[in-house]
């Protein structure tokens, strides 16, 4: 069933084939989709014929309930519209992002040692109270380490099935995830070991938890059922907590953390080893499910135990060549 919004205003037709194309290209476009929905429906109960500057500030008001961050990506959403239509009416309007509230403030990765990844899988082995628990702690245990070993988005975490792990390959198959991307992961031997000891549990107890279209990571229970996104960002900022595992600022690091720390470990390793990195990033890349290999350079400038590895091999091949600049005594 269709259930694309149906525009009527004006703009329709620019939305309808903006919209179209960027559906072609691989984009889901579901929010903007939303927001020009809302717009469209704007133009059309204010009977306006155009969007101007007067009627994308009236439209902009109408989302001043928002938290600025949102408004920002909301008014950005439209002026690429704006800017598509461009290419065949020079003349249109194209909003100014100077005029644009302030987006939200980038919150920087925490990159988590290898003792505290550690310290949170020896945490969570500890947690099995009782049978509810037990399966809490081992739901988290092998999250954890699928999370970190494997470099995945909490979202492709959880909706993982049996199915998807291919227990003779070793491998996980992380369907249509982000970028409508899907992915083999060839997993290491420790993660193997993490998963199929969580499987062999579910087995004896729970048979019938261990279906195909069952979820890989279980919430326990008597239903089959997984974890929404806000319940294991619950369960891991208290693991992470007990375990000991926070910021400088008192706080625990964020689930995404683990897929950060994942990228930052595998660079820190190939550069230790003298592996040329920049022929590595593609296949971290690809592992990781990003659109381009921009995002995984973003690492490469950001995460200062990777420059300072990158200094130390600079060092050690071309330390001789570099001379102490003396400064003159001064009279």
């Amino acid at each position: 069933m269709n259930t694309r919004p149906a525009f009527a205003s004006p703009l329709a037709p620019v939305i309808t084939r903006y919209l179209d194309l960027m559906t072609a290209l691989g984009r889901g476009y579901a929010t903007e989709r939303r927001v020009f929905s809302l717009l469209d429906a704007f133009l059309a109960a204010a009977h306006a014929s155009e969007l101007t500057p007067e009627v994308f500030e009236r439209w902009c008001q109408t989302q001043a309930h928002l938290k600025s961050g949102i408004q920002r990506t909301q008014m950005r959403m439209v002026r690429n519209l704006c800017l598509y239509r461009r290419r065949t009416e020079p003349a249109c309007f194209v909003p100014d992002m100077a005029g644009f509230p302030s987006g939200h403030q980038y919150t920087p990765p925490y990159i988590l040692t290898e003792d505290e990844i550690a310290r949170l899988l020896v945490t969570a082995r500890r947690g099995a109270t009782t049978a509810a628990a037990s399966f809490r702690a081992r739901a988290l245990h092998v999250g954890v380490v699928l999370l970190y070993t494997a470099g995945l988005r909490r979202g492709e975490l959880l909706q993982l099935t049996l199915g998807d792990y291919d227990p003779q390959a070793h491998t996980l198959l992380v369907r249509a995830s982000k970028f409508h991307k899907s992915r083999l992961l060839p997993l290491s031997p420790d993660a193997v070991q993490a998963l199929e000891a969580y499987l062999a549990v579910r087995r004896m107890t729970r048979p019938d938890t261990t279906t195909g279209a069952a979820p890989l990571i279980w919430k326990g229970g008597t239903a089959v059922h997984g974890y929404s996104g806000s319940r294991w960002s619950q369960l891991f900022h208290a693991l992470a907590r007990h375990a000991g595992v926070v910021k400088a600022d008192g706080q625990p690091p964020r689930v995404h953390d683990l897929r950060h720390s994942f990228a930052v470990h595998a660079l820190l390793r190939w550069y230790r080893a003298g592996v040329d990195v920049q022929t590595k990033l593609p296949f971290l890349s690809t592992y990781m499910g990003h659109v381009s290999m921009v995002s995984t350079q973003y690492y490469l400038r950001f995460v200062e135990p990777v420059a300072s590895a990158a200094s130390a091999r600079f060092a050690q091949h071309y330390g001789q060549l570099l001379t102490p600049h003396i400064q003159e005594e001064q009279p």
